[in-house]
């Protein structure tokens, strides 16, 4: 029995076990499926729940069950391509025939002093909590400070800035523009959103160290009671770790096919995949219908894809608190309510096909 193991229950992880269950998964493989959490994460809503406005249960959604997908959960410290072996919670080895490494991604701290110790994150379902626990056990009047305004960040603020109306939000941007890559108009309304509604947009910010409840922009103190960073992201370290070539960001370079060159047993989908995109659940889905095919050609023992179309996304969507929002779609650039719905309508379908 070949043991297709997944590390990962994320997006792409996720659209894997979706496609290969019940029907697709040949009768020789069995599938391991490896995570920290009992249920697959919805991570483009963790801003909403650090900011108390939806609850635990609406981001989680369960794995799939099948006689032949077994789940182990724990923290996934090492992989060895040559062992072909996955080691588990430091000690426990697992035995991979093929090999999904779809673990996500992590902050990325660009080397400021104090920030991965006095800053609290989003970038996974633990962390998010804790960052809940954190904001909204703070006194009225406190001041937060966000570093990092991307999408994250602009989210995270304006749905706090609706849960907590008393806070003072200060959004650090390193750019001129709010949502630089994003089209002028479509920057100037989030900057224009956020200016009626109080929350402060410090622009060309440049973070040189953090204290303890202490932002230092440019050498210059900003006392906080909160500090949150949304200021880039990078591969999980189990990635980062492999010694495999890879691009200037830090994610793995990858065949047509989606395996790493030297080991085409292991695939790499999602956030630690060098692809021509910025990273985004889409995507790490997109990649991960291409996985399944090749990996069925594979077990058949048929000649693997030469190529695939490219990927073909629908645009980015994002919220400014529960009733406006904005986005560009087929590049063209959406603000107001349309996208707000837009986007509570991807997640509700999403909810409703995978849960």
């Amino acid at each position: 029995m070949k043991n297709l193991v997944i590390l990962g229950g994320g997006y792409g992880g996720m659209r894997v076990l979706l496609r290969l269950l019940p029907n697709q998964l040949p009768d020789d493989v069995q599938i391991t499926l490896i995570d920290k959490n009992p249920y697959h994460c919805l991570k483009t809503e963790y801003y909403a729940l650090a900011a108390g406005t939806i609850s635990d249960h609406h981001i989680r959604v369960s794995f799939p069950e099948h006689p032949r997908l077994q789940t182990e959960f724990g923290t996934i410290t090492k992989v060895d391509p040559n062992k072909k072996e996955v080691i588990l919670n430091e000690d426990r080895a697992i035995s991979y025939d093929d090999l999904i490494v779809g673990l996500g991604c992590e902050d990325k701290y660009h080397n400021v002093p104090g920030a991965d110790e006095y800053t609290y994150s989003i970038q996974s379902i633990d962390q998010s909590r804790e960052t809940y626990q954190k904001l909204n056990n703070l006194q009225a009047d406190a001041t937060v400070a966000i570093v990092g305004a991307g999408l994250s960040g602009v989210e995270l603020a304006s749905e706090l800035r609706e849960s907590r109306k008393d806070l003072k939000i200060k959004l650090f941007d390193r750019s001129k523009h709010i949502l630089s890559s994003f089209p002028e108009r479509l920057s100037t309304y989030v900057a224009n959103w956020f200016t009626e509604h109080g929350v402060e947009i410090i622009s060309e910010a440049n973070i040189t160290k953090v204290e303890p409840n202490i932002v230092f922009n440019h050498d210059q103190p900003f006392e906080c009671d909160a500090i949150v960073w949304t200021a880039g992201i990078q591969p999980n370290k189990v990635v980062r770790d492999l010694d495999v070539e890879k691009d200037n960001q830090g994610r793995v370079k990858l065949t047509t096919q989606h395996f790493i060159p030297q080991y085409e047993d292991i695939f790499v989908v999602g956030d630690c995949a060098s692809l021509p995109h910025a990273p985004s659940a889409q995507l790490a889905e997109a990649q991960a219908e291409q996985i399944v095919q090749v990996l069925l050609k594979k077990w058949n023992n048929e000649p693997l894809p030469e190529n695939f179309p490219p990927f073909k996304l629908k645009g980015v969507l994002g919220s400014l608190g529960k009733k406006q929002g904005f986005g560009l779609v087929n590049d063209r650039p959406l603000m107001g309510r349309v996208p707000r719905l837009l986007k509570s309508g991807v997640l509700w379908m999403y909810k409703y096909h995978n849960g």
